[in-house]
């Protein structure tokens, strides 16, 4: 009988278990309208990534502007809600990316000599998140934060002290990772979808590069280079700087690097909002190293659910130690500096 009493207290129950921060998950904050925060609002919207979008700008008539041009796109794709708004209207969202800050091309990140690197941004988008970040944890708790802005490692570092105890994420490596499945593709001929390869540490000249663990259809990428008579060392050199030097290639040509940033941090969010339990190389808190660098995670609505150290040769354990000391180095030497009111740049 559909209405008897037993149904209704099953139902009641099944309502009960519902974590109630999960009700939120439906909702996208984006932090910052400029060629990044842009791009991630076109991913999600064409990709539905969730039921609703709220551009959050220091300029709030260019969010209208962004927010109002992808709605006009939208009869045509996923059922998707876009709309500008401010902090305060973050309330609700499940997870808030943080786009906002100098970029590569305007802070000078873009030397290939320089072993900084997107480092070298840290400093004044430190300054940046000080501010917005407790914005954002006061409209809205319970969001996890998602750091885009480079450098995205110590930034998140920066924002997990600002935020008093939200939980925060880093793009990290997932994008080198895609990178490195697109190149190892390439060379064998084969769809990137069946590369199984990660990049993990700093989103940075640091990253460091599983080749010990890299396979094409469950083949070790090595075995695949020695049955064609080919150099391990010849492909790394190449591949390796292909991919550590990717988004300096793009602006050289394009001014941001932006599209495959909005695309993997739109996935980001899909894994959040959707409690999926993806294991992807992300960027979060690492205690043992101090800092947050990516490893292999478990990602779903409370961000880093459980971190998966992978088997590593001696030297890819070596390279990401170095890694995480470059990253801690980096965040000393900006927690040291006299911190001054800092204005949003989008």
């Amino acid at each position: 009988m559909s209405g008897s009493p037993a149904r209704h207290e099953r139902q009641t129950m099944a309502r009960r278990r519902v974590d109630p921060a999960m009700e939120a998950a439906v909702k996208i904050g984006i932090i910052g309208t400029g060629n990044v925060g842009c791009a991630c609002a076109m991913a999600a919207v064409n990709r539905g990534s969730a039921r609703e979008i709220v551009l959050v700008n220091r300029d709030r008539k260019t969010a209208e502007a962004v927010a109002t041009d992808m709605r006009y796109g939208t009869p045509l794709g996923p059922k998707v809600d876009i709309v500008d708004g401010d902090y305060d209207d973050l309330k609700g969202a499940g997870i808030v990316l943080i786009t906002v800050g100098v970029n590569e091309k305007t802070g000078g990140a873009t030397d290939r000599n320089d072993p900084q690197g997107r480092l070298k941004l840290l400093d004044k988008n430190a300054e940046i998140y000080r501010d917005i970040v407790p914005r954002i944890v006061r409209a809205e708790p319970n969001a996890v934060l998602l750091v885009v802005s480079d450098p995205p490692d110590p930034l998140a570092d920066i924002a997990r002290e600002a935020g008093g105890g939200a939980a925060v994420l880093s793009t990290g490596t997932y994008l080198d990772s895609q990178r490195f499945r697109v190149h190892l593709g390439k060379h064998f001929g084969a769809d990137p979808a069946h590369v199984e390869a990660q990049v993990i540490g700093d989103h940075g000249t640091s990253q460091v590069f599983l080749w010990s663990s890299a396979r094409i259809g469950g083949v070790p990428v090595a075995a695949l280079l020695e049955r064609r008579g080919e150099r391990m060392s010849e492909l790394r050199h190449k591949l390796e700087r292909d991919v550590r030097y990717a988004n300096i290639t793009i602006i050289e040509g394009h001014d941001a690097s932006q599209y495959g940033i909005g695309i993997v941090s739109a996935r980001i969010a899909e894994m959040v909002l959707n409690d999926e339990r993806a294991v992807i190389p992300i960027g979060s808190y690492q205690k043992k190293f101090g800092v947050t660098l990516s490893l292999p995670s478990i990602v779903g609505r409370r961000g880093a659910i459980e971190v998966l150290e992978p088997a590593m040769s001696d030297e890819e354990r070596e390279g990401l130690r170095k890694s995480a000391d470059a990253l801690g180095t980096a965040l000393d030497r900006v927690r040291k500096q006299p911190r001054a009111k800092a204005a949003a740049s989008n």
